[in-house]
């Protein structure tokens, strides 16, 4: 598995690098956006799926990431919603990375830290 240089070099491609960009297909009238892509890391977009699993079923602590992630199965269902919340948590992952940061719960608890 062949992983990016550094958190700059793979800010462009970071959720093409995982696979998780949605595949879209355009040809005269017809124009649609379909399911994800899975170009990239195999392993790296099942890991970010399985988290996304356990973060949506068998965490107990609530979070902005897993009320979005709640709403989004209740609209679409638990499948697609845990692509998107692996895709966003791709994408936290990332902003993590680069700013060495830790993940923040709640607004309230991003509110406290220090700037």
């Amino acid at each position: 598995m062949l992983a990016p240089a550094g958190p700059q070099a793979a800010r462009s491609r970071r959720k093409s690098y995982a696979g998780l960009t949605t595949l879209r297909y355009a040809s005269g009238e017809i124009d649609w956006t379909g399911r994800i892509s899975k170009c990239g890391d195999k392993m790296l977009r099942s890991y970010l799926y399985e988290a996304a699993n356990v973060l949506l079923t068998r965490v107990a602590k609530w979070s902005a990431l897993k009320a979005w992630g709640v709403r989004l199965a209740k609209r679409s269902g638990l499948r697609k919603a845990k692509v998107a919340v692996a895709r966003k948590l791709a994408v936290i992952l990332h902003r993590m990375w680069i700013e060495g940061t830790e993940f923040k719960w709640s607004s309230k608890e991003a509110a406290n830290q220090p700037a």
